[in-house]
């Protein structure tokens, strides 16, 4: 494809010769000749003049030399991500209709251009929506609502009564609807399972990563708001309910019955207390152990988790203990020095 044409489809500025082909998009230092590359991110600007791609998409203030061409665009990230879908050999999609190997309750209602891959199992009450596909070996549990438009990818676990809005991703390996962490613990310290006798509900437009789980109520319901995204290895605890348009990074961990806000974003391995509400668009840092409510709009790292700010007031504070350990220690020599004396 030329160069021109995809900066024209990009709705970029193009600066230099547009009958490039370009075949194939690429990072800045893997890229060769025929590969549109990006930059997104100042730290690697130097890669620009050192890039072998034929044409680079930069931020439309870009005033740096380049050796090929170049592309200016708003937002070169997503400009980067419209140009890589035009090179994206799509996977062929799954023909409507029930893979022989599939057990399929005759209760079950399907809806128009349903795909159910190889040694699925839908359990009887089930309905499925307009176009959804379930790929192979997915288990979908009973009375479970999936709805239009929606992936499985292989191996999805949606147990009973879970109720799935449109337009949901799942991906490999996920559990929708496992049983709670809930035990009630007896007198001689032995532990009995208290029955977990709610459902979970996924928003419209949410996308589960790979190996997620996420926990069936104790009793009433585990939301999930839509439009938010689950990185892999996330697991979300019985009760729990988390706003629209929220962000969860890998291996993030939320205790039973917390309530998460809108817009929130909580970064890798954080980890939350249970019974605490996080705000609006508030932001937990990677690896934070969350122990009390986060107002709206705060940003809080470290364990336990505070204001950033003062976080890194303490951090800097320790950087300087062993200086002053050093400090004392002569202090307390001088003064032995003039007991001496």
């Amino acid at each position: 494809m030329k160069l021109a044409e995809i900066a024209e489809r990009l709705g970029g500025v193009l600066e230099g010769d547009g009958d490039v082909e370009i075949v194939a998009v690429a990072g800045l230092r893997e890229a060769r000749i025929g590969d549109i590359s990006f930059l997104a991110n100042p730290k690697y600007a130097a890669h620009v003049a050192e890039t072998e791609a034929s044409a680079v998409i930069v931020p439309s203030d870009w005033d740096r030399p380049t050796k090929c061409a170049i592309v200016r665009s708003e937002n070169s990230d997503r400009a980067f991500a419209l140009a890589a879908e035009l090179f994206y050999e799509a996977v062929p999609a799954p023909q409507p209709g029930v893979h022989p190997t599939a057990v399929v309750h005759e209760s079950v209602r399907l809806g128009e251009g349903v795909s159910i891959g190889a040694n699925c199992t839908i359990e009887a009450g089930v309905e499925i929506g307009a176009n959804t596909i379930v790929q192979s070996n997915c288990a979908v549990g009973y009375k479970a609502v999936i709805g239009d438009g929606c992936l499985l990818y292989p191996l999805v676990s949606i147990r009973e009564f879970t109720e799935i809005g449109d337009r949901v991703i799942i991906h490999n390996g996920a559990v929708i609807g496992s049983d709670g962490f809930g035990y009630a613990v007896k007198e001689d310290g032995t532990r009995t399972k208290i029955p977990q006798i709610g459902i979970v509900v996924i928003g419209d437009d949410v996308e589960i990563g790979a190996n997620v789980a996420i926990d069936r109520a104790r009793f009433g319901k585990t939301k999930i708001g839509k439009g938010t995204k689950i990185d892999n290895l996330v697991q979300i605890a019985h009760n729990v309910v988390v706003g629209e348009h929220s962000v969860m990074c890998g291996q993030a961990g939320i205790s039973g019955s917390t309530t998460i806000g809108s817009r929130v974003i909580l970064a890798g391995q954080a980890g939350l207390a249970g019974h605490l509400e996080v705000g609006d668009g508030a932001i937990v840092g990677a690896q934070a152990g969350v122990m009390k409510d986060v107002p709206s709009k705060d940003f809080v790292i470290g364990s336990p988790a505070m204001s950033h700010l003062q976080t890194k007031k303490m951090i800097a504070s320790l950087i300087t203990l062993p200086k002053l350990k050093d400090k004392v220690k002569q202090l307390e020599a001088e003064i032995e020095a003039l007991k001496q004396s």
